[in-house]
């Protein structure tokens, strides 16, 4: 990561707005169609999961604010993105995986696979913080949810996705996930755009 001029960026005026604002975050929800993802996961015998960070990926990989994130008092340019998994480990507590984001489908999921057990069985945190721009994700899988708004510590000022067990009806199935982030990274017509890039993204794959 670069520390940048904020005055040299599109966020110049979000960053002198919100950076010190007591509470920069702003939370979207959204009920996504993951119909098509659930389909591949059990065809191709890939974690759900898997998927829905390999497609947060995707879909952010394409908006230049996503490579950019208020870290303290500043404001840093990242060359690349990693999406956060949180993992249940050995001793029966969880532990952070961070994952770089690859285009290449395979590489991602042998990643993630090799990453995850090694922090499930060592109960050690994978950090890319200082390489990548890393967003986060926790997966409420067994639980049914409409969504959470994240807490803002003030130290972590990633973007941040929560979802909880999807929902099948008679031809669709859906998941309803919130996005959290940081109004000095991006405003709010970028995060809804992120968020047709994700459906995009689901729809493509």
């Amino acid at each position: 990561m670069q520390e940048v001029n904020p005055k040299e960026t599109t966020r110049a005026y979000a960053f002198e707005m919100w950076m010190k604002a007591p509470m920069p975050m702003l939370t979207f929800f959204k009920t996504l169609d993951v119909t098509h993802l659930v389909k591949i996961s059990r065809k191709k015998s890939l974690k759900f999961n898997m998927l829905m960070c390999y497609c947060i990926g995707q879909a952010a990989s394409s908006i230049k604010e996503f490579y950019m994130l208020p870290v303290k008092d500043k404001l840093m340019r990242y060359e690349s993105i990693a999406v956060n998994t949180i993992v249940a480990n050995s001793m029966g507590e969880v532990s952070s995986c961070d994952v770089q984001f690859s285009q290449e489908l395979d590489k991602f999921n042998n990643d993630y696979l090799r990453l995850t057990k090694q922090v499930a069985d060592t109960c050690t945190d994978h950090d890319l913080s200082e390489e990548s721009m890393v967003i986060g994700t926790s997966a409420l899988a067994h639980y049914e949810i409409d969504g959470a708004v994240g807490m803002y510590s003030g130290i972590f000022n990633n973007p941040f996705i929560i979802w909880g067990k999807y929902k099948r009806n008679w031809f669709k199935t859906t998941l309803t996930l919130s996005f959290q982030f940081h109004h000095t990274q991006m405003d709010g017509a970028h995060a809804a755009h992120f968020l047709d890039n994700l459906q995009k993204a689901i729809n493509a794959l």
